[in-house]
């Protein structure tokens, strides 16, 4: 009743429009702070937070924010680690009462909407990959890697067999290796062509009874698409083996290619990437997973089913390798993915691809004469140019052209990843941005090339902290507020 008065005093509130409106007193007793909360969780004192007006306190932030660089101030190229735009109707959207208000805790038959939408995603998602069963719980993509390698691993125990290795090319995202070894595997590299593909002959060198599985990021993280695949799933499946498709570069190939149908028996999906979510400062995240029929009994529970009395949550699979996360997944982040998913549709899908592949192309165009791309002159959604020559030349690193760009008002590309391109500077543009945008930042990088090297290797010169020891800020990060920051 508190909560539900205090709402009305402030429609009320809202309603006059007039300043210094005098409220009504709540017809609700006041309850003593000591009588709602456990002695323990007081405070034995005011926190000591300085005095400040509230103009103030909103230029404090406001200025703070201007510090940073997001898709909504900034080109941001950021190649693998893709920022997309976020559409603003989906925050809107994501953020309706009929969401944000309910609880997980909730009955399910009061949750039949959001239980629906959820569903609708599983079934969208299972479609764009060619993979019938979905999980929409784990966290991240990351994790969604290692819920599904789970997966696989409870499939070999349960057909009795004990296989170690999961294989996964030099070019492969970290997490790849990681995931693999969270999930009690060992790790096996296997080396790229020059052209960026997968080497066939030391893929079949490596390829035995006890691999597992081979993590294949396709379009891969230099942006070619490994025409191999067909030939590369068959040679595992041969083996006994299963095709994980790291699902982190999904933008490229959205309504044109499915996973499922190119031999690949589990994937994840990066919804930040590849349908518009929030993305940076570690999440929000998701990664739904989806896995082959062979693979379904073994998804994390609970699952968002569909029988004659509406949806629920089935929790009762016996094979499931259980729980990744607390409730069903990150809702927020879904909705999200939902909304963008259905504004597109099938079509809209298929040119949101089709527009990221133009927009690389263009781009890699017009920098190749200045920062040559080793894997040739055409690729997908991204592309790894290299700072070598300039490095050879004049000392000037991918590092220092990154952070000069900070000077010039853009994000820098992903540089030194992945490791097989020297001074490698991964650069995606994503399919919202326009000629304009393209042709300054490729000037900005021509611009950037002739200036001289001294200014470069102590850019930035126009950001407050110019070049802070990254490895250290990571180990031991500052979090506490200190005036002199």
């Amino acid at each position: 009743m508190r909560n539900t008065r205090a709402t009305q005093l402030l429609f009320e509130l809202s309603k006059s429009g007039r300043r210094g409106v005098r409220l009504p007193a709540a017809d609700v007793p006041e309850v003593p702070l000591a009588d709602l909360l456990p002695t323990d969780a007081l405070a034995s004192a005011p926190p000591p937070l300085p005095e400040l007006t509230e103009p103030e306190l909103v230029r404090h932030f406001t200025n703070l924010s201007t510090q940073n660089m997001s898709v909504d101030t900034h080109f941001y190229p950021l190649g693998s680690c893709t920022m997309k735009h976020n559409p603003k109707r989906n925050e809107r959207l994501a953020n309706l009462p009929g969401i944000i208000d309910l609880h997980p805790y909730q009955p399910a038959d009061t949750l039949q909407g959001l239980l629906e939408l959820l569903w609708n995603l599983q079934e969208m998602l299972a479609e764009i990959a060619g993979l019938p069963a979905v999980s929409l719980q784990p966290a991240a993509g990351a994790q969604g890697e290692m819920a599904a390698l789970l997966c696989a691993a409870a499939h070999f125990r349960k057909l009795g067999q004990q296989r170690t290795k999961v294989l996964a090319p030099d070019s492969a995202h970290g997490t790849n290796p990681a995931s693999a070894k969270m999930a009690g595997f060992d790790t096996v590299t296997v080396k790229s062509t020059p052209a960026g593909y997968v080497d066939m002959a030391d893929l079949e060198s490596k390829l035995d009874l006890q691999t597992a599985v081979f993590m294949i990021t396709n379009p891969n993280t230099l942006g070619m698409f490994d025409r191999q695949i067909a030939e590369i799933a068959k040679k595992v499946h041969e083996v006994g083996g299963l095709i994980y498709l790291d699902g982190a570069n999904m933008n490229a190939i959205l309504g044109i290619a499915r996973p499922g149908d190119f031999g690949a028996d589990m994937m994840h999906f990066n919804p930040h990437k590849t349908f518009s979510g929030p993305h940076g400062g570690g999440g929000p995240g998701a990664g739904p997973i989806s896995v082959s029929k062979v693979l379904e009994p073994y998804l994390p529970v609970p699952v968002v089913v569909r029988d004659e009395n509406g949806f629920h949550l089935e929790y009762d699979r016996p094979e499931s390798i259980g729980r990744v996360r607390s409730f069903f997944g990150n809702v927020g982040v879904l909705v999200r993915a939902y909304c963008y998913i259905r504004t597109h549709g099938p079509d809209g899908l298929k040119r949101v691809s089709e527009n990221a592949v133009l927009n690389a192309n263009y781009l890699l165009s017009k920098v190749k004469h200045i920062f040559p791309v080793p894997q040739g002159d055409r690729c997908m959604h991204e592309f790894v140019a290299s700072g070598a020559k300039l490095k050879n030349d004049r000392g000037v690193s991918a590092m220092d052209v990154a952070k000069r760009l900070l000077d010039y008002g853009y994000h820098a590309p992903t540089v030194y990843f992945p490791p097989i391109v020297r001074e490698a500077m991964m650069i995606e543009p994503t399919e919202t941005e326009s000629k304009e945008t393209l042709d300054a930042f490729a000037q900005t990088l021509f611009r950037i090339s002739e200036e001289p090297a001294d200014l470069l290797q102590e850019a930035p010169h126009t950001t407050s902290i110019s070049r802070p020891d990254e490895v250290q800020a990571a180990r031991q990060p500052i979090v506490a507020w200190s005036p002199k920051v």
